[in-house]
C-alpha cells in the first residue's frame, strides 16, 4: 500500500481522461484563463490508430479555435460512398455511389486523420494560450465531495486523491503481435483501474481540491462510478475487428469509403486513410462471445481482421506488407444514468455513452459533449454566469446521446446483418433499406442537425422564428458568404464567431440605405449604451464594450453606397491603441472574386426591416426577434449573466490567492 503524501492544492477545474473529449475541455479553459489539471492514467499520448472519422461539425469547432486549417490540410477528404451488394450469383457488384457528406450542409466536408494528431493539435492550442499541461501517468484513486458547500462558488467542494504512477504502471498493455494495438481500450477489455489502485507501488499521492471534476474517462469510467452512475443497454454478439494497413489490393475502389455486404461472409467497410493507410472495419464472424457475453480478445489478431476481409472482399483479392494498428470491439449501445452530480461532477464521452465506431460518430460526439460543457463551467467559474445555466448540459446532452444510441442500434444492426436474397427473405437486410438509413444517418452523423430545446440558454418561446426562417432556434448558426464593410473582403460569416466565451448579439440591420431603417438601429444602439442595459452591467471594470457581448453588424445596402462611418460608434467600438475595429461590420453583396454569398436569402431574414440573433458561445442560437425587441435581448441575459462587478471580485480574489 502506497504511503500518503501531505501535499494538497486547489483548482478551479480538474480534467480526468486527456482524451479528445478531455482536451476539447481543457481547451476551453486555456481560453477563459481558468485554473485547471488535466490527467491520463496512461504515461504516453497516443501515436496511432484510435478514432479517426471527423464531421462536419467538429470541423466547424476546430476552426472556430483556429486549427481546423491543420486538420483539412493532413487529413484524407472523405468525397463518396460506394455501396458493393451481391448480385443474383452472390458476386459483390457496385450497387451505388453518394456524396459521403450532404452537399451545401456545411463549408467543410468529413474528412479523416489518426486521434494522436487531432490531440497534438488541441495540445498546442493549450499551450498557446495557457500554461496548461497533460499530467500522464496519473491515477485517481478516491473523490469525495462536500455537500455542505455545493451551493457555494468560491468553496472547493471536490476533494480527489491522486497517485501518481511509475512508467512501467502507467504503460498500455499489448497482445505481444509486434503491431500497436488498441484492445486494452477497446470494449472487450476488462476495466484495470481496479487493480491499478490495488497492486501501484508507488508512493506519490496528492490530494487536490476542485470547484468541478469533468470524467472523460472512457467506457469504464472511474469517475463514473464514483458518482454512482451506470451505463445502461445491451451487448450485441456481434464482434468487429479493425486494422490499419497500406493495402495490396486489385478492389477498384479501396480509397473511397466503402460500405461492403457480402451473400455469406459479413460485412466490411472501407475507410480511406491518410499517408496511404487503409482502414478496414470487418465482421468477425467466427468469433462469438461465451457465455459470460465477452469474446476471448486472445483469439483476435490482425491475421484473423485481413483473414475476415478476404473472404468478404472475394473474389477480389486484399493483403498488406505493412500494418501500423489494430484493434476489436463488440457492438453494443449504452446510455448513462447520469451525466453529472451536484452539477459539480460531470461526465462527457465515453463516460455516459457508448456505441459502434463505424458511424464516425464516437470522438465526434463526445468532443461536442465537452464543447457545450466547457464555456457553461468556465464562464460560472470566472463569475459571469449564473450556476443554474449548468443544468443544461445533461439536458441538452443526454438527448443528444439517447438519438446517437438510437441511430446507431439500427445503423448497426442492418450493417451487420445478412443481405436479403429476395423480397421474400425475411431474415435477411433490405439494402435498399440499408441505402435510406445510410443517407439519412449521414445527415445525423454531420453533427449539425442537433436541436437544443427551450430553456435558460434558447429563449425559444419568446423568439420569433418566421423573421429568420433558416437560423433555427437551439442549433448551430448556420454559414454564407458575406463582404466586410471597410475593405470588401468575402467571409464565411460563421468564420468570425470563435470560440472566446463571448456571447454574439448578431444585428442583420436590413436596408441601411433607408430612413426608417436607420432610425430602428440607432434606437438599439442607444438602449445598448443606456447606463443601466445589460450591455454595460454584464461589462467588467474598463474593459471594452465587447468583452463579454459582442455585436455584429450585417446589412443589406449595396456597399458603395453606405460608409463604414455612417454606422453608430457602438457597432465597431474604438480602441485607444487600435483604433477603430474594422472587422464588426458585414454586407450582403457581390464580391468581386467569389460572386455574391446571398446571406440574407439564405439565412431567410427580410433584406428590407432584417432582426436581431443572439448567439451562446458555442455558436448555438439562443433568440431571435425584432431589431425593436431589446426588452426581450434584456430578459435573456439578465436571467444568464451576472452583474460585471461580479467578475471584478473573482479577478481580485483570485490575485490574493
Amino acid at each position: 500500500m502506497a504511503a500518503k503524501s501531505n501535499q494538497e492544492s486547489q483548482i478551479d477545474v480538474l480534467i480526468i481522461g486527456a482524451g479528445p473529449a478531455g482536451l476539447m475541455a481543457a481547451t476551453w479553459m486555456a481560453r477563459l484563463g481558468v485554473s485547471t489539471r488535466v490527467i491520463d492514467k496512461k504515461g504516453t499520448k497516443i501515436y496511432s490508430g484510435q478514432a479517426d472519422g471527423l464531421q462536419c461539425r467538429s470541423l466547424e469547432i476546430f476552426d472556430s479555435f483556429g486549427f481546423a486549417d491543420r486538420v483539412w490540410k493532413e487529413s484524407n477528404h472523405m468525397l463518396e460512398i460506394c455501396m458493393w451488394n451481391p448480385d443474383d450469383t452472390g458476386v459483390i457488384r457496385r450497387s451505388d455511389r453518394i456524396p459521403d457528406t450532404v452537399p451545401g450542409l456545411s463549408r467543410f466536408q468529413q474528412c479523416v486523420l489518426h486521434q494522436g494528431r487531432i490531440e497534438r493539435f488541441f495540445l498546442d492550442h493549450m499551450k498557446k494560450h495557457s500554461d496548461i499541461t497533460v499530467e500522464r501517468g496519473v491515477l485517481p484513486i478516491e473523490l469525495s465531495i462536500d455537500e455542505s458547500c455545493i451551493d457555494d462558488l468560491d468553496a472547493y467542494p471536490i476533494t480527489v486523491n491522486l497517485r501518481h504512477l511509475s512508467d512501467e504502471e502507467a504503460k498500455p498493455a499489448q497482445q505481444g503481435h509486434g503491431v500497436q494495438d488498441g484492445l486494452f481500450r477497446s470494449n472487450m477489455a476488462e476495466d484495470d483501474t481496479e487493480d491499478l489502485i490495488r497492486t501501484s507501488r508507488e508512493d506519490k499521492e496528492e490530494i487536490v481540491r476542485a470547484k468541478y471534476v469533468i470524467g472523460c474517462d472512457g467506457a469504464h469510467s472511474w469517475t463514473r462510478k464514483q458518482i454512482g452512475g451506470e451505463l445502461e443497454g445491451e451487448p450485441t454478439d456481434f464482434i468487429w475487428g479493425v486494422l490499419d494497413i497500406v493495402p495490396i489490393t486489385d478492389f477498384p475502389d479501396i480509397r473511397m469509403r466503402c460500405a461492403i455486404h457480402s451473400a455469406n461472409n459479413g460485412a466490411l467497410m472501407v475507410i480511406p486513410r491518410e499517408h496511404s493507410l487503409v482502414r478496414l472495419y470487418t465482421q468477425l464472424s467466427e468469433i462469438k462471445p461465451d457465455a459470460s457475453g465477452r469474446a476471448d480478445r486472445s483469439k483476435i489478431t490482425p491475421e484473423v481482421i485481413i483473414a475476415a476481409a478476404q473472404k468478404t472482399l472475394a473474389p477480389y483479392k486484399i493483403t498488406y506488407k505493412y500494418c501500423d494498428w489494430f484493434t476489436a470491439y463488440q457492438i453494443g449501445q449504452r446510455v448513462g444514468n447520469t451525466f453529472s452530480k451536484f452539477d459539480r461532477v460531470f461526465l462527457a464521452g465515453d463516460a455516459c455513452h457508448t456505441h459502434s465506431p463505424k458511424a464516425g460518430q464516437g470522438m465526434n460526439v463526445s468532443m461536442q459533449d465537452t464543447y457545450n460543457l466547457g464555456w457553461k463551467i468556465g464562464l460560472v467559474a470566472r463569475g459571469i454566469c449564473d450556476k443554474r445555466i449548468l443544468a443544461t448540459y445533461e439536458a441538452e446532452r443526454r438527448e443528444v446521446a439517447k438519438a446517437l444510441i438510437a441511430f446507431d442500434h439500427k445503423f448497426s444492426r442492418l450493417f451487420s446483418g445478412r443481405p436479403a436474397r429476395n423480397v421474400i427473405d425475411e431474415q435477411g437486410v433490405s439494402m435498399d433499406e440499408f441505402k435510406r438509413v445510410f443517407e439519412k444517418g449521414n445527415i445525423f452523423a454531420s453533427g449539425l442537425s442537433v436541436e437544443y430545446e427551450n430553456s435558460m440558454i434558447v429563449q425559444a418561446k419568446r423568439s420569433n422564428q418566421a423573421l429568420a426562417t433558416n437560423i433555427k432556434l437551439g442549433m448551430r448558426f448556420p454559414s454564407y458568404q458575406v463582404l466586410n464593410q471597410a475593405d470588401a473582403r468575402p467571409w464565411p460569416f460563421q468564420e468570425w464567431m470563435k470560440s472566446d466565451g463571448r456571447f454574439r448579439v448578431i444585428l442583420f440591420a436590413g436596408n441601411y440605405r433607408n430612413k426608417q431603417q436607420r432610425e430602428r438601429v440607432q434606437k438599439f444602439c442607444q438602449d445598448l449604451e443606456a447606463k443601466g442595459s445589460f450591455l454595460r452591467r454584464v461589462t467588467p471594470g474598463n474593459s471594452s464594450i465587447d468583452s463579454v457581448i459582442e455585436i455584429f453588424t450585417l446589412h443589406s445596402a449595396p456597399r458603395r453606397e453606405v460608409e463604414f462611418f455612417d454606422f453608430p460608434d457602438l457597432l465597431h467600438p474604438f480602441d485607444e491603441q487600435k483604433g477603430w475595429n474594422y472587422n464588426k461590420i458585414f454586407v450582403d453583396d457581390e464580391s468581386y472574386h467569389e460572386g455574391h454569398g446571398k446571406a440574407y436569402e439564405g439565412y431567410g431574414v427580410d433584406p428590407e426591416r432584417g432582426c436581431l440573433v443572439v448567439l451562446r458561445p458555442d455558436q448555438y442560437v439562443a433568440f431571435v426577434g425584432e431589431i425593436d425587441d431589446t426588452a426581450s435581448v434584456e430578459e435573456y441575459f439578465n436571467g444568464l449573466m451576472l452583474d460585471g462587478s461580479n467578475h471584478r471580485n473573482k479577478k481580485m480574489k483570485r490575485k490574493q490567492k
